[in-house]
């Protein structure tokens, strides 16, 4: 009997210690994937202040084209004061939709009035030609593509997270370590409409 009675025991702290191991292991996992999430968020601040920060010059070489349409041009300069100066967001909007969904907006408005602004100056040959005009452009067809590799990669992440805090047991540890879900990238409305442009010349 008193064999068995040690035998229950040994079985018992063996279960709690594969227990235990288990929730330590599941707790290091979150804390690595809010991290990878922190290191793919700021991969995309990267490069959306890379595009906020190419917008200035952009604007000072069109602006030299002295008929270039003015509206065109107040609508990006506009879109880029009301990112107030920088793209840095507070990491707790990665769990706050409503957060989220304001940032995208407003990296949206000022995407959709760049590309505007880009489609507008194809009628403008001095602008064609001017080789810094080029390089600025090539930069910012540049930015927005690294802009999208990295919102996917952001996503991508985001959904191993969300996956992994969901699945149980982890979804216990999670709980008590206070992890909750981030939030995705969603797709832009408008992605799948092209902008409508019209010259008032």
């Amino acid at each position: 009997m008193k064999k068995v009675i040690i035998g229950i025991l040994i079985a018992v702290v063996l279960l709690g210690v594969i227990i235990i191991g288990k929730g330590i292991g599941a707790y290091n996992s979150i804390v690595a994937g809010e991290e990878n999430v922190r290191s793919a968020w700021a991969q995309v601040e990267n490069t959306y202040q890379r595009r906020y920060d190419l917008i200035p010059n952009l604007v000072a070489t069109v602006q030299g084209e002295a008929d270039f349409e003015k509206s065109t041009l107040t609508a990006v300069i506009d879109a880029r004061s009301r990112l107030g100066g920088t793209v840095k967001v507070d990491e707790n909007m990665l769990g706050d939709e409503a957060a989220m969904k304001r940032f995208q907006e407003s990296q949206a408005t000022l995407g959709g009035a760049l590309q505007r602004l880009m489609m507008v100056t194809e009628n403008y040959p001095n602008l064609k030609s001017n080789q810094s005009f080029q390089d600025l452009r090539v930069q910012l067809e540049g930015a927005e593509n690294r802009i999208a590799v990295e919102r996917k990669r952001y996503n991508e992440t985001v959904r191993d997270f969300n996956t992994y805090i969901r699945q149980f047991p982890n979804n216990l540890v999670a709980g008590f370590a206070g992890a909750t879900p981030k939030v995705p990238f969603a797709a832009d409305a408008a992605a799948s409409v092209a902008p409508k442009v019209e010259f008032n010349k």
